[in-house]
């Protein structure tokens, strides 16, 4: 008997251990693949080796746990931690998100209460005047006829409502809160779409639609007079209101059938009809019949633009303190681009804003700190209860960042950090009063808000603005434009803010008083501006009413000289105002210690979550398609390509080892070797015994059909299969008349 030592626990796998044991041993050896040395009897005539097997796993169960298993443990802690403070940041994103959201719906609405109003006025005076051409009788009312009227009371009341929007997505929400006002009024209001009004439904459809809305959720009829008896059973005496929200987009045939009908059954259901326009007055006049028009009676609101109703969201969301999110100057820059020139709509500009937030809140392991950003005790907030938030790792963090780098904070700790914080929610405010001031002289020039939020975004431009103070500005206001450009705080020509200082010169005595009124109000909050604006603001009327008693204001020519004198010392005080709140007090987010906790920044993340790039994400998934299915046969070895893989992930793995041109039946031969390894059943093992040999080919004759191989007619199939949705996916190009044997790669690379 001899003693054998075996380095690789591989070679003992031929033994006939059980498959309990097998089992154990692989359980054991996953979590440690360190070689190991067991010894055995290297006599080949104990066939039997369960003893040997026994051994050895029990072996390996009762010694001592590695190093790596401790490791694991610490790992598994960070793992829990990630987790725990993954979910509190998206518990923080939630809360921050639903005060934007309920921001914005606040301000759409009030956007829209006077219009709505009007609407609202517009409607009983229609039923109103319905109700004074003719009431119908009990007998009238009984019957399933329309009443017979003259063609003057076949009036159908219509509101068109300009909505000036690209798209029809940005004016669901505004019909929908019109629909709800309207209902709270006492009407009966349904609305109808352009899926609705279309030539597959019909008017049978419209009604259906209707009566589902009006009269019972589950009828499946379409007939008027069930309209009209359900109005005059209840004895109804309030208007029922149709909103129709796109007209361009519905049937123009079906739609003038429908308002044919309902004109002639306005006495017995007094409908108002609302349609949503998004272009121009005549919109009716290209969809609807010459009869239907004339049974029209129209009345024209118009809702405010799509730029308004941006300045006032971005006025409220960033430029108040709603929430603390802020995007940074290149993120800001890409949204504009991205909504001027890509989509347009309102709706792509949130949403933009909300996949803004959510990125931040999952790169940024501090933002869970802005759910206490805007309470007036941060302070203690941040160094008390949410102390325990703050880890270690998250302060090293926090003073890891470059803006606090630069600011050479050399000592860390929890109070640093929140005072810091504290800082950057006071000097955020002037910043953004300042902002709103700007934007209030550029509506001289109608100038939006977004650009020169844009603009005012840009630290370097702060920087220039420092640099260039000390030049003077009060004497360039008045010089020429050419010396003005040597004066105007070194901003560029296309500047937004240097057209607004251009603009100074321009304004009237009123319109410069009416501008610093306007600031009057918004500078409450900091003290230094608000005592000049009202100094300046004494100063103005003063000067007014010195004009007034030297009739100044309806001057002859001999004073025109002294009028004009007068101004331009009130223009040079009003730019001297803007040019010391520009150089105090325009510091922008980026240009303050620890913004990168408010602030977000990585425009390519926003990028390729609104653009996207298909095809570099297809080919991704093909290759990392263990991370997506998550099965346990190919994560371990992802590298490699094996036959349990998804055959369209094998066809674009092969792919991979040639040039832009694959030959078919090469790329068929290293397919079906992947899925029909080369059999190993004719080596035997001559030291192996016959009778050993015996009981093998006895247990592969025993095995059951199908673990057998593939067929060839299925192996082909799936090739085809594989082939034809790499097609689909843009990756190959199918084979030519000239090269029928070959295909082309059209995507290289990850």
């Amino acid at each position: 008997m001899g003693i054998v030592l075996s380095r690789s626990p591989k070679s003992l796998s031929h033994s006939p251990s059980s498959t309990a044991e097998v089992g154990d041993y692989a359980a054991v050896s996953e979590s440690d693949l360190q070689p190991i040395f067991v010894l055995h009897k290297a006599s080949s005539r104990n066939v039997d080796g369960k003893s040997i097997g026994t051994v050895r796993t029990k072996r390996r169960i009762d010694s001592p746990p590695p190093k790596s298993a401790k490791k694991s443990e610490v790992e598994s802690v960070e793992e829990d931690d990630d987790q725990f403070f993954s979910k509190l940041r998206l518990e923080v994103f939630e809360t921050v998100w639903s005060k934007i959201e309920k921001t914005i719906r606040d301000v759409l609405k009030d956007l829209n209460t006077k219009i709505f109003n009007d609407i609202e006025n517009w409607v009983h005076k229609s039923f109103l005047s319905i109700r004074s051409l003719r009431t119908p009788t009990v007998s009238e009312g009984v019957r399933s006829l329309p009443i017979l009227t003259e063609a003057a009371s076949k009036q159908l009341y219509t509101a068109l409502i300009l909505t000036r929007n690209m798209e029809i997505v940005d004016d669901l929400l505004t019909f929908e809160e019109l629909g709800l006002h309207l209902k709270s009024q006492g009407c009966h209001v349904a609305k109808l779409s352009s899926m609705d009004i279309s030539a597959k439904n019909g008017v049978g459809g419209c009604l259906k639609s209707l009566l589902r809305q009006l009269v019972v959720p589950t009828i499946d009829v379409g007939d008027v007079t069930i309209l009209a008896s359900w109005y005059g059973e209840n004895i109804n005496s309030s208007p029922v209101v149709i909103i129709v929200d796109d007209t361009e987009r519905c049937c123009g045939s079906v739609l003038s059938d429908l308002i044919l009908m309902l004109s002639e059954w306005i006495v017995k259901v007094p409908v108002c009809l609302i349609m949503g326009a998004s272009t121009t007055h005549d919109a009716p006049r290209k969809v609807l019949s010459v009869n239907a028009l004339q049974r029209l009676c129209a009345s024209v609101f118009t809702l405010s633009s799509p730029a308004e109703q941006m300045d006032a969201i971005l006025e409220a969301v960033i430029l108040k303190q709603c929430s603390g999110f802020i995007v940074s100057h290149k993120v800001a820059r890409f949204m504009r681009s991205y909504l001027l020139c890509l989509d347009g709509t309102l709706t792509s500009f949130v949403r933009a804003l909300k996949i803004a937030c959510l990125e931040h809140f999952s790169l940024e392991p501090l933002s869970i700190l802005l759910e206490h950003f805007f309470h007036d005790d941060c302070d203690q907030l941040l160094t008390g209860e949410a102390n325990g938030l703050l880890t270690e790792a998250m302060i090293k963090h926090a003073f890891g960042l470059p803006s606090v780098k630069r600011g050479k904070i050399t000592r860390s700790s929890s109070e640093i950090l929140a005072h810091g914080l504290s800082d950057l929610r006071i000097l955020q405010n002037p910043w953004r009063i300042v902002v709103l001031c700007i934007y209030e002289a550029g509506k001289f020039d109608k100038l939006r808000l977004l650009d020169i939020f844009c603009e005012a975004l840009d630290p370097e431009a702060h920087h220039l603005t420092s640099l260039d103070a000390s030049s003077g500005f009060q004497d360039s206001v008045m010089l020429h434009s050419t010396n003005l450009n040597q004066h105007n705080h070194g901003l560029a020509r296309g500047s937004f803010i240097r057209r607004v200082l251009l603009k100074l010169r321009d304004l009237s005595p009123a319109q410069l008083f009416a501008l610093v009124k306007r600031w009057e109000h918004l500078t409450v909050e900091i003290g230094e501006i608000h005592d000049k604006v009202q100094e300046l603001l004494s100063s103005m009327k003063s000067a007014e009413a010195t004009a007034l008693r030297q009739g100044l204001l309806n001057s002859p020519k001999k004073h025109a000289s002294r009028s004009h004198s007068k101004l331009e010392a009130m223009t040079e005080r009003v730019a001297s105002l803007m040019d010391f709140m520009l150089r105090e007090y325009m510091k922008p987010v980026e240009s303050h210690p620890f913004h990168e906790i408010v602030c977000f920044k990585n425009v390519d993340k926003l990028q390729s979550a609104l653009i996207g790039d298909p095809r570099r994400r297809i080919q991704l998934d093909l290759l990392e398609f263990h991370k997506i299915l998550c099965c346990s046969c190919c994560s371990k070895k992802c590298s490699s390509v094996s036959p349990s893989m998804h055959d369209t992930s094998i066809m674009y793995k092969l792919a991979q080892e040639h040039a832009d041109v694959i030959n078919l039946h090469d790329w068929y031969e290293a397919f079906k070797m992947i899925l029909v390894p080369p059999s190993n059943k004719g080596r035997q093992n001559p030291k192996a015994s016959p009778q050993k040999n015996k009981k093998k080919r006895m247990k592969d004759t025993a095995e059951p059909k199908a673990a057998a191989a593939p067929a060839e007619s299925l192996i082909q199939a799936r090739f085809c299969r594989a082939i034809t949705e790499l097609q689909i996916a843009g990756l190959i190009r199918m084979p030519t008349k000239r090269r029928p044997d070959f295909v082309q790669r059209v995507a290289f690379g990850q």
